[in-house]
């Protein structure tokens, strides 16, 4: 029988938040797999945990992913754990676990902390829909298709900073973005945990006369649903119909499914369009 992997989440800063349900498993199980031993024996050291640890992170994650696997094929149930948070949400994991399913191994998450999930409530910003970018890719084309894709987000978009890229970032945002409601949320659950309220400008003046210390949440407003709809209908007022029409024709869209969309984006019906056309 193959043994089983368990997804730890542990504190993103006061050691409190973590369950009864993980401490325990972090003593029962075999193995241990760390994103950094060297921070996770603090962790253990402080509940008198024993159990061997492993290194598993970024730059070993395949080599010692088929470790891990072998491991758990000859019978051992092993936790893993990252530096703070829970495995697989901007944090080493996602691939151990593909890996599991692929080898039919039983994977089973503990549930714990997540910085995403306690800035979001924390923000005062919509938490219904939201959408989680993590950290921006260094990458410049990659970078700024994700920024072009916010422009028209309407959902609450949380994303992770370092404290010397904050505000770089925050100047990104407010000029692609403009100037919509944030929250920086820095510290989480720790004694000196902060949350800034307010613009992107007013965050962008902010931390710039303020050094901002600590890894930083970035809680930002969706776009309103109304100003997309009157974008869309002044850009379909900017071209001509026959221009409209051949918007969609080029797309290799057929001319009645092509006059329909007209109709749909000009709040008139197919008839009107196809009558129009006629005229011209």
């Amino acid at each position: 029988m193959s043994g089983k992997l368990y997804l730890c989440a542990t504190p993103i800063g006061n050691l409190e938040d973590i369950t009864y349900r993980v401490l325990r498993t972090l003593k029962e199980v075999d193995l241990i797999a760390a994103e950094d031993t060297r921070n996770s024996i603090k962790l253990l050291n402080h509940f008198e945990i024993k159990t061997p640890m492993t290194s598993y992170h970024e730059y070993n994650k395949f080599d010692k992913g088929r470790y891990l696997i072998r491991k758990l094929q000859e019978g051992l149930n092993i936790a893993l754990i990252t530096d703070a948070g829970t495995p697989g949400i901007s944090d080493p994991g996602e691939e151990l676990v593909s890996m599991c399913y692929e080898e039919g191994i039983e994977v089973t998450s503990l549930p714990g902390a997540a910085a995403c999930i306690t800035a979001l409530t924390l923000s005062g910003l919509p938490t219904r829909r939201f959408a989680f970018e993590a950290f921006l890719p260094s990458d410049k084309k990659e970078r700024a298709g994700i920024l072009d894709s916010l422009k028209t987000e309407t959902r609450t978009a949380i994303l992770y900073e370092a404290p010397h890229r904050l505000i770089k970032t925050l100047e990104e945002l407010w000029e692609n973005l403009g100037d919509r409601k944030i929250s920086v949320c820095r510290e989480l659950t720790k004694k000196h945990e902060n949350i800034f309220r307010g613009t992107l400008a007013d965050a962008v003046c902010w931390y710039r006369e303020h050094t901002p210390k600590g890894e930083c949440v970035l809680v930002l407003e969706g776009r309103k649903r109304q100003e997309l709809e009157e974008e869309e209908r002044r850009r379909w007022e900017d071209m001509s119909l026959e221009e409209h029409m051949e918007f969609y024709l080029n797309q290799g869209i057929e001319k009645k499914e092509a006059m329909k969309k007209v109709g749909k984006d000009r709040g008139i019906s197919k008839r009107e369009v196809y009558q129009a056309l006629l005229k011209d």
